[in-house]
């Protein structure tokens, strides 16, 4: 094991959790999980200096993609409202175009089921309209970094 992840610098803010040096640790991790593909879709987001959870969503009906997307979208509208400047991070290739186009691109069968979660994705479109991104979105390199913080543990 590489003590030097476990004991991060101070430029890392002394986190909590064991961190790449590659990764900031004055920033935030959110990630999705689905039970099944559309099912039961939960999101969270984790502060990677605090190990603390900074938000949790669901269980709704959905797909992981869509998880992924809000919670990206959660993360930026806390932060604009509490005034927050921090990177975000995500796993999720698709979360992150999502989040530049401004649209959720989901081929979910818009039904009584998932009205509720289509109603979610309207309200975050629309902020992505009427807001601007002004922290750094960078994609989790898992495979470099292991599995992001974020994670909910159940691969």
């Amino acid at each position: 094991m590489d003590i030097e992840n476990l004991n991060p610098s101070d430029w890392q803010n002394d986190t909590v959790l064991p961190l790449n040096p590659a990764v900031k640790a004055d920033a935030w991790a959110v990630d999705a999980a689905c039970s099944g593909n559309p099912g039961p879709m939960e999101y969270q987001c984790i502060d990677l200096t605090t190990g603390a959870q900074v938000f949790h969503f669901g269980p709704i009906h959905g797909t992981n993609n869509i998880g992924e997307f809000l919670a990206i979208v959660h993360a930026l509208a806390l932060m604009e409202q509490r005034h927050i400047r921090k990177t975000i991070y995500s796993d999720s290739f698709t979360a992150i175009t999502w989040i530049r186009k401004r649209q959720c691109k989901t081929k979910l069968e818009h039904n009584e089921k998932t009205a509720k979660l289509y109603e979610v994705i309207r309200r975050a479109e629309n902020w992505l309209r009427t807001h601007s991104v002004h922290v750094p979105l960078i994609q989790w390199d898992t495979k470099a970094w292991g599995e992001i913080p974020a994670d909910f543990g159940r691969k």
